[in-house]
């Protein structure tokens, strides 16, 4: 089996590996890079049979819109869902791809490849590892994954019962160097923290994230049925919730008691000019018993514990006055830290952390693994060999783990016999 790293060596994000086999070749990810001064790959460069995409992060899939139509792409219907909806709420037209989708631990061919897909934690809400066969060659691609998020026993499961005879591992190392001391240890201590932080609040309560880190909103809506407090979402993570009803109905939605839904003018007029799309959603979502209007929020502004993005920062202006507002950053600091990053939202946050009406808390935790639960992973794999992949520190991996081979982007690699 030939193996290329075309992006992922040197560096978080933009991963795409090339799989040949028999004249046959598949790509394990085709993602956008996260670094503005990261050049992505050039996709019509690349031959591919077909793409299997790990999870729905733009760093792993951002890139499939450039592929060629005919050519399938895999992934789970969730994932598919996840991207349909960013796409619909930015305005975007949907992809156009040659969709397939996978079930956990069921296997399919592809050419001369057999597949296994593995549920991984991870803060996507469905995240795999893929170990792919062809030959007599065995391969382990981890895609992202945790070990101290709400799906722990995916990580458990997995390394108590592990692929066997496994002849190459490619693992990611988004942590190995990263010290994290900001973060968090676990969702669990992320929960308590917005537990504390709601347990003392005068005035309203805000809390960033992303939309689409279920357990992100699991752990912010268990704070507030613990506190008596009740969830506000927007739209958009209201259809985002819905759609989590494919794989799990622990997860909460809009038609929880202690959840309401907040309707932007902006994304009323995306889900009331695609109804085709939404079908009995808009009509659901409309209804005065779940929907919540501005005068009720700014009226008993304690009683809520709003969910916003970036995008909607401005919305906490509303509540400034002689009790602070609480805002808890529960995202990657470098998304505000980093001027190259900067946006009118960025820019506004980090005034409004600045102010002394506002109580500012950062209540993160990583969705990628630690180095000791990197290890045990490896150790469960046991693999004659392993490539660090989507990582700035490649080279460090021979510190920690055995039969380490480095490679640079767009090196090949032979394993097996041709």
């Amino acid at each position: 089996m030939r193996i290329v790293v075309h992006k992922g060596t040197n560096e978080i994000g933009g991963s795409c590996i090339e799989l040949e086999h028999d004249g046959f070749a598949i790509l394990l990810d085709l993602g956008m890079p996260i670094e503005q001064c990261s050049k992505p790959v050039e996709v019509s460069s690349i031959r591919a049979d077909a793409v299997l995409v790990s999870h729905p992060h733009q760093d792993h899939y951002g890139l499939i819109e450039s592929l060629d139509k005919a050519v399938p792409v895999y992934m789970s219907e969730l994932s598919k869902q996840l991207i349909d909806a960013a796409r619909l709420f930015s305005r975007q037209p949907l992809l156009g791809n040659n969709f397939h989708s996978f079930k956990p631990e069921e296997p399919f061919e592809i050419g001369p490849f057999t597949i296994t897909p593995y549920l991984m934690d991870h803060s996507s809400p469905d995240a795999f590892a893929f170990l792919v066969e062809a030959g007599d060659v065995r391969v382990l691609y981890s895609g992202d994954f945790r070990a101290h998020g709400r799906k722990t026993s995916c990580f458990e499961g997995f390394v108590h019962n592990p692929p066997f005879d496994v002849d190459l591992l490619l693992m990611e190392g988004t942590m190995l160097e990263r010290s994290g001391v900001d973060d968090l240890p676990d969702e669990q201590a992320v929960e308590e923290r917005i537990v504390e932080v709601l347990t003392n609040q005068r005035n309203a309560s805000f809390i960033i994230c992303s939309s689409q880190n279920i357990d992100r909103l699991v752990s912010a809506f268990r704070a507030c049925r613990r506190t008596g407090r009740i969830l506000v979402v927007d739209l958009y993570t209201a259809w985002v919730l819905e759609q989590m009803k494919l794989v799990s109905e622990r997860v909460p939605n809009m038609f929880w008691d202690d959840v309401r839904v907040y309707i932007p003018n902006n994304q009323y007029q995306v889900v009331h000019d695609n109804p085709e799309y939404f079908k009995d959603f808009s009509g659901d979502a409309f209804e005065a018993e779940q929907r919540i209007k501005m005068e009720e929020l700014e009226g008993s502004p304690e009683a809520f514990l709003q969910v916003i993005r970036l995008s909607g920062v401005r919305t906490i202006e509303r509540y400034l006055g002689e009790e602070p507002v609480n805002i808890i950053y529960s995202q990657w600091l470098g998304y505000i830290n980093d001027k190259d990053r900067a946006t009118y939202g960025t820019e506004l946050l980090n005034e409004l952390r600045n102010d002394p009406r506002v109580n500012f808390l950062y209540a993160h935790t990583s969705g990628h693994a630690f180095l000791d639960d990197l290890k045990r992973f490896a150790e469960a794999v046991s693999p004659k060999a392993l490539v660090p992949i989507h990582t700035e520190h490649k080279k460090e991996f021979e510190r920690h783990f055995n039969n380490v081979i480095v490679l640079e982007d767009e090196q090949e690699f032979i394993i097996g016999h041709e």
